[in-house]
This record gives C-alpha cells, structure tokens and sequence, in this order.
C-alpha cells in the first residue's frame, strides 16, 4: 500500500534522458502529486509557504549546480555532494572548499531532506530553506557573504529573468533564492531500493539479504528507526572516551549532549563511504567491526551501547556478511541516475 503525501516530483525521467541521448531539449515535464511509500513517515516540509512550480524547481537546480554561490565562484554545492554518490562526497573524509581549505566534518549525503526535523552533523540549522546558508557563509566552505551573493545574482545576464518566472517579482531577494534551492533539495527523495520493492511485495529477500534484516531490527533499529532509518534523534556512538568534537553539545550547551550527533539515514550507504561524522572509517566492514568490538566508553555513550558485559554490539564473522547483504539493499539506483537531479544543460 503506497499513501499520497504533498510532495511533487518531475514525471517522466526516462524521456529527459532520451531526449538527452538524441542531442535534443528535453521536454517540459508537468509536476504531478506523487505516491510516497506508506511506510514513510509523515513529511515535516510540504511546500506550504512555496508552492513546488517547475521553474521554482529548475532555478533551484541551477543554484545547487552553479559555483557561483562562492566567494571565488569555484565550489558548487555540488562540488561536495555528488549525485552519484548519493549526493555525498565519495572517497573524502573531509571535502576541500575555497581555497582548498577543509573543515572538520565530513559531507553528509543529501535526499529525503523534507522528513528531516533538523540539518547538520549537530543540528546547527532547523530548517530546510535555511539550510544552504551555513555552507554559504562558513570561511573554509563557499566563504560567501549573502548580500554579495545577491549582488552577484542580480547582475547575472539570466538569472534575473528566471527568478522573475519562477516567483513573479522583480528583484531577487534572499527569500527566493532559499525558496527555490528548497524546491530542489526538498524533491532529492529516495524511495526505490530493492528494501523497497521488498517492503512492496515486488520482490523477496535472499536468505542472506533476510538475515541481515532480522539481525538489523534487533540490534540497530533503536537509532537508524521507520523507513528512513534514522530517527533524526542525536547520539553518543562511542568513537572516543574523550570526544574531540563534542557535536550536539556545541549547539544546546548541555554536558549531557558531549560527543552526540545525528543519526544519519542508511538508506544508500554502500554508496557514501568514507563514514562516521569525521570519515574516520573507509568501508562498511570497518564500522562493523568498530560496533562489535571498538566502541569506547563515556559518560555519554549511548544506553543502547553499554547494555552487555562489555560496550557495543557484539557480532560474529556471519552476522557482519548478513548485516552487509541487508545494507545493500538500500542503495537505490534509480535515485543516482535521475535525470531530472543531473546538472542542467
């Protein structure tokens, strides 16, 4: 059973990219109320106060694509957030902004952003449409002042133009340009991997792929929860005794959040390496074998980490290859090759 929620997505993907093969314009693709999995939970952003237009959406496109965005007009959005690679950064523990100048945290991976409560490794950014300002604005990312930025738009030979279809002003204000990066980011959603096709009676799991589950509901649903696999919640996972980044607790102010950070989505995660909020580990194996036998103790740690004679989860040499079947299952390919997420031509 599939619910429909107020998401609007671009139909079909498959005749842009047909028309891409044949060196011609793609068609201009009318957005429809889609159906969301009704596993899903309910989504906190639903385009209340900015209607989903194609325009909106194709101007928000642009802007993730464009480098424009920083200061020195050489890092994009998604210059750190590929689409391949479930817009993360394959291979980086730490992505290199202006300047070449690389921060402390590694870029997460970007899509189902409308059911997220929260934004950052930390929580830093409560919302959606504010959310691009962080990067914008921090010194070793884009380094970029907004008024600049407005500036630089509004001199721009085309932008000027497709902000006035897509909102209907004259002037571009800063309200448009998060609007319309929103429209964009707010329709990254990820909801066809085979877990999916699994959950929809489309196709069964291997024994392998089944096993890996039911050990997956039993030992990591506390914090990786619904469908989503994150329960958008923050927590100390045992990396260090004495957390360097001390994460959530930057934010509230609060001893007790030393060392938390948010519960990142495993759905596609074969594809995000490297892992951990400072890309400590290389491979999902690593984390695995961290779970079973190097999480560390702190006053923080997270109960569902030192329930047992000793901290984390112990797993034996099966457990990991099924856990690794299951994981796998999340990666939706669909997703990844999308046209209508590709750079605009």
């Amino acid at each position: 059973m599939r619910h429909r929620i107020r998401l609007k997505l671009l139909l079909a993907p498959l005749l842009l990219l047909a028309a891409c093969r044949e060196g011609v314009p793609g068609p201009q693709l009318p957005f429809t109320e889609v159906a969301a999995p009704a596993y899903f939970p309910e989504a906190q952003y639903r385009f209340e106060k900015n209607p989903l237009t194609q325009k909106g959406f194709e101007l928000g496109r642009r802007l993730f694509y464009d480098p424009i965005l920083s200061i020195d007009s050489t890092v994009s959005c998604a210059s750190c957030h590929k689409q391949s690679a479930a817009f993360s950064d394959p291979g980086l523990a730490l992505s290199p902004g202006v300047n070449g100048l690389k921060g402390t945290r590694n870029s997460p991976a970007l899509f189902n952003l409308a059911w997220n409560k929260a934004f950052m490794w930390d929580g830093g950014v409560n919302h959606i449409e504010i959310m691009p300002l962080a990067p914008i604005t921090n010194p070793v990312e884009m380094n970029q002042k907004l008024s600049h930025l407005m500036a630089r738009l509004k001199a721009h030979p085309e932008y000027p133009r497709q902000f006035r279809e897509a909102f209907g002003k004259e002037e571009i204000d800063d309200q448009q340009f998060f609007y319309a990066l929103a429209q964009f980011m707010g329709n990254m959603v990820s909801a066809n991997a085979p877990y999916d096709e699994f959950r929809q009676g489309i196709r069964p799991l291997s024994a392998s792929e089944e096993a890996g589950r039911l050990l997956f509901e039993q030992t990591c649903s506390t914090c990786h929860a619904t469908a989503l696999f994150t329960d958008h919640s923050y927590h100390n996972n045992g990396l260090e005794s004495n957390p360097s980044d001390t994460g959530l607790e930057r934010i509230d102010l609060n001893p007790a959040s030393r060392g938390k950070f948010k519960t990142p989505s495993l759905r596609n995660i074969a594809l995000t390496a490297p892992y951990m909020h400072d890309g400590r580990f290389q491979t999902l194996r690593e984390v695995l074998d961290f779970y079973d036998s190097g999480v560390k103790v702190s006053p923080t740690l997270d109960p569902a980490l030192n329930a047992g004679p000793r901290p984390g989860i112990p797993l034996t040499e099966a457990d990991k290859q099924h856990l690794l079947s299951f994981l796998n299952c999340l990666t939706d390919s669909v997703f990844v090759s999308n046209p209508m997420y590709q750079a605009p031509r």
